[in-house]
Order: structure tokens, then C-alpha cells, then sequence
């Protein structure tokens, strides 16, 4: 009886680390992606950092998948963002599994931000407020990152 109980509060311990709001999956530069916009915009405020959110279909769509290997999951794009902005991603797979809560919850996000195809990249200033939407743009990491320095010197 002593050995289930430890073990019990072991099992509890471990899913009680978890941290659902952030997710490194398929990110190879241990980047952190958090999958909650207002967690996201919580961190964002208190780092005084804007916001890069991705809706993508990460195991179906061409585009996103070429975003992904060519910029967002590159080294140079890493270097950049793990001190410029707070990353999100709301995937729609349509392999890997998800609970219909994470479903739910993207869904929601996709529509309240009129996403209509993918990938759909808004840049968002530290309160959540678009600055831009925009998606795959060809020329690697360096172009990419030039593209999102713009959008926000444009802002004022």
C-alpha cells in the first residue's frame, strides 16, 4: 500500500509539472512556443516584447511546412527571437492527435482572428493588437526577420 501511494504522488507530481500553455514540439532550436494567446500576451506585457502567432497545419500544409524548415525553426531565426518576441503556435494537424479541448481552443482563436487559410502569421504588438498579418515570404531567416523589423518601424 505505501509503494502505490508513493508512486501515485509521483504520477500526480509529474503531470502536475506540466506546462500546457508552452510547447517546443517539431522546434528543433528549443525555442519556446507557447499554445495560449493570453498566456502569451501576459508574458509579453511583462517583457515588454510583441508577439509572433502562427496558425499552421504543421503535417499537411506545403507552405507551412516551408516556413517552418526555411525561417521559424532555423538557428539564425532562433537567435533572433528568443530575446525579441514571445512565440505562439495554434497547429491544426490533421495526423497528430489533439484533445478536442486544444481543437476547441484554436478553432475559437482562428476565427476571432478571421484566419482563413495557412500558414496565417500575425504580428502583434505586447497587448495583443495586430500590427500584421502575413504567412510564408520567400529568402530564409534574415529576409523573414527583416519583414517583421519593418511591420513594426511602420507601426510607429
Amino acid at each position: 500500500m505505501k509503494k502505490v501511494s508513493v508512486l501515485l504522488i509521483a504520477i500526480l507530481f509529474l503531470f502536475g509539472c506540466s506546462d500546457s500553455n508552452k510547447s517546443t514540439a517539431g522546434d528543433k532550436t528549443g525555442l519556446y512556443w507557447y499554445t495560449n494567446i493570453d498566456e502569451a500576451i501576459k508574458v509579453a506585457q511583462k517583457e515588454d516584447k510583441p508577439i509572433l502567432l502562427q496558425f499552421s497545419g504543421s503535417d499537411w500544409c506545403k507552405w507551412c511546412i516551408k516556413l517552418n524548415n526555411e525561417v521559424l525553426h532555423t538557428k539564425e531565426f532562433a537567435d533572433y527571437a528568443k530575446d525579441n518576441m514571445i512565440l505562439v503556435n495554434l497547429d491544426f494537424p490533421r495526423t497528430i492527435p489533439q484533445s478536442d479541448e486544444v481543437k476547441a481552443y484554436n478553432q475559437s482563436m482562428a476565427q476571432k482572428y478571421g484566419v482563413r487559410g495557412f500558414p496565417t502569421v500575425l504580428l502583434m504588438d505586447k497587448d495583443g493588437n495586430v500590427v500584421l498579418v502575413t504567412g510564408y515570404q520567400p529568402g530564409g531567416p534574415k529576409a523573414y526577420i527583416q519583414h517583421i523589423k519593418d511591420a513594426y518601424k511602420s507601426k510607429g
